[in-house]
Formats: C-alpha cells, structure tokens, sequence
C-alpha cells in the first residue's frame, strides 16, 4: 500500500513511464533469453554465427546510447521514446518472421538501436519530471523493472510451448501497445535550444572530469550486475545439481526487490548524503560474492539476496546523481554516455569473469569481489576529495 501511495504521488507522466518499463522488460526477457536456443536448435546456426547476431545487437545498443542520449536532449525525450518503442516492435518482428541471415542481423541491429534510444531517454524524462524527488523515482522504475524482468521468462516460457514465432510476435506486439501508448498519452515537454553542435555537447561531458571518475567508479556495479545472468546461476547450478536452480537466483532479487527497494531509498534518503550510500551499496555488492567460497546452496542464494541489496541501496542514488553533473539541457547526454562507459564495463568484467571461472572455482568469486570493494573505495574516495556535485535533493519526510 505504501508503494502504491507513492506512486500515486508522482506527476503522470512518471506513472506511464513506471508502466512503460514493466511493459519494456517484459517483452525483452520474454524472447531474448530464448533468442540463442532458436537460432541454433531452430535454424541450425553455428555458434560462431550466433554469436554474431547477438553481438550485433549488444553493439548497435552499448556503443549508440550517446547517439540516444543527444537526441533526447535535442528532439525531445517523447519522441525518442516513442521511436525506440516502434523500433524495437519492428526488431522483434523480424525475429519472427525471418529466418535468412541477412534479416536476424536487420532484426538485430534495430532492436539494439531501440534500446540505445529510449534508454537514456527515459531516464531523462524522468529525472525532469521527478524534481526533488528523483531518487525515490527512480526506486520505483528499478521495482517495476525488475517486475517485468521476471513475468518476461515466465510468460515466454509458455509461449514457447505454441513455438519460438508465437514468443516473438507477443513481444513485438508489447512493444507496438507501449508506442501506441506514449503516442497518445505521453506528455510533450519544451526542449530547450541548444547554442552548441552534438560534437560541443559531447566534448562537454566527456571533459567533465568529475563525471567521468564517477561513471569510472560506477564500473564495479555494472559489472557484478551483469553476473546475475553468468556467474550466479551457475554457481546455483554446480551448488544444487539442479538446472532449475538458476531460476532461484531471480526469485529471490524480485521478491527481495519488491519488498525492500521503496523501503531502503525512503530510510537512506532522510540519513545523509547520497553518495555515501552509494558507496555503501558497492560495498554490500563486493561482499556478496564471498558467502559462495563456502560450498553451500544456501550460500549462493545470499549472495544473491546480498548482491540485490546492495543494488537497491546504490542504483537509485546513482541515478540521481548523474543529472546533477551538468547542465539540464544535456541530462541525455549525460546518461547515454555513463551508459556508453557501464556496456564497455560490463562486457569486459564478464569476460574476465568468464576467463576466471575457466581458471578456477573459487577465483570469480573472489575477483568479483575484489572489483565490488574498490568501486566502493573509489565512490568514497570521489565523496571525500568534494569531486562530486553537492546534493540539492531535500530528504523525504
């Protein structure tokens, strides 16, 4: 009931957008972690060129967030969003409905560029919209996200039961649903002119030396993220014996997550600066890999439990945080290039993290959170030395 207070208090156009991520994380997990199965068992693919279809969409996504990013600084958040709504329907009905090599990569290609678009656009849009209160926003777009990231699998696990087509169409027309919706309802805001060229813009940020340390710092936290999907679940499947037990990892974080996440922005809101919670929260991160060195089930799912914890309490403070690095015309900007700088961090941490975990058992684990520590130190060291934009959020009481 809180949480439902809480949203209730948000303008409207931060209530759609909390709809619009359910709906996006939804329609994603529903048919992407099916996507590899298809390709190869379906279409009889090499893994070579699975490969390359997927990296093509992890590119074309990663490396044009900035691209996103400038537009919803530039054209409006609105559009951006609508535009990478309508073009991830499109991506997704490729995957439907072709089956050459030439189509999965179109599919691919636009369905990596939606994602670079109406990412950081989202994010822009609602940092604008939510004012002083950005943070507790942004706690619920991470409660809705993490919604939609597990009724995804769940839904396209039955699905699959009709056929991996009938999977894909359903996300693809999720998608088409969510562009109709913020078409029609999706408020338009003024944007404001910008006297410089996108090259002036970027030069801007990437000169922001504040702002770069900071994302640098961020790395440690995307990075033991993106193991949520590698080396957790298979630390629960060596743990149990049980393939299913991957499925418990997930579980826990979105019952967790709904359960705690509005709770723990609220308390930490009202107790001090941000940006020491953040550190706090990469700390928590960085300590939750080390239950599993104990050969235990039940280990790996607090590392699990502890990993998510330490996610809730740093991920709404750090995406409050960026907007406050620069001006509000480039809050885009801002957000598509930290997300240019976590995608490189992430494919490199989880192929380190791949390359450890050929090497030896306990060795990811102990790099992980190696990595989770000094992110910690680095968030606290940037706290400290003043380099980090003074907080104006007033704490929720």
């Amino acid at each position: 009931m809180k949480t439902w207070h809480e949203i209730r208090r948000f303008p409207f156009a931060v209530r759609l957008l909390l709809v619009n991520q359910l709906g996006v994380n939804t329609g994603f997990y529903l048919l992407v972690p099916y996507l590899a199965t298809h390709l190869t068992d379906h279409l009889g693919l090499s893994a070579a060129v699975v490969g390359v279809v997927l990296g093509v969409r992890n590119l074309s996504q990663q490396g044009l967030f900035i691209v996103g990013g400038s537009a919803a600084d530039r054209l409006g958040a609105r559009g951006v969003i609508i535009a990478g709504c309508a073009l991830r329907t499109v991506g997704f009905g490729l995957f439907a409905l072709g089956d050459s090599l030439a189509v999965l990569l179109a599919a691919s290609v636009l369905s990596g560029l939606a994602g670079a678009l109406f990412n950081p656009a989202v994010r822009a849009y609602l940092a604008q919209e939510a004012g002083e209160r950005k943070a507790e926003a942004f706690a619920l777009f991470n409660v809705f996200a993490t919604t939609g990231a597990l009724i995804g699998p769940l839904l396209g696990s039955a699905l699959l039961l009709a056929g991996f087509r009938a999977s894909a169409l359903t996300a693809a027309a999720i998608f088409a649903v969510l562009t109709v919706a913020q078409a029609l309802v999706l408020p338009s805001r003024d944007v404001a002119p910008s006297e410089r060229g996108v090259l002036g813009d970027w030069r801007e940020v990437l000169g922001n030396r504040a702002f770069l340390a900071f994302a640098l710092a961020m790395v440690g936290m995307f990075t033991l993220e993106n193991q949520l999907y590698l080396l957790l679940p298979e630390g629960a499947r060596r743990a149990t014996g049980w393939d299913g037990a991957a499925g418990l990892v997930f579980l826990v974080g979105t019952l967790a997550n709904l359960a705690l996440q509005m709770r723990i922005t609220r308390t930490l809101k009202s107790r001090g600066d941000s940006a020491r919670w953040i550190a706090v929260g990469l700390a928590v991160t960085g300590l939750a890999f080390l239950p599993p060195l104990v050969d235990s089930p039940l280990a790996v799912l607090l590392s699990a439990l502890l990993l998510y914890l330490g996610l809730m309490i740093a991920s709404p403070f750090v995406m409050a945080l960026i907007p406050r690095f620069g001006r509000p015309e480039l809050t885009g900007t801002y957000f598509g290039v930290f997300y240019v700088v976590s995608g490189i961090a992430a494919a490199a941490g989880s192929a380190g993290v791949g390359w450890a975990m050929d090497t030896g058992e306990r060795l990811p684990w102990l790099c992980c959170a190696a990595l989770g520590l000094a992110s910690a130190a680095g968030m606290a060291r940037l706290h400290r030395s003043g380099a980090l934009p003074a907080e104006t959020e007033r704490s929720l009481v």
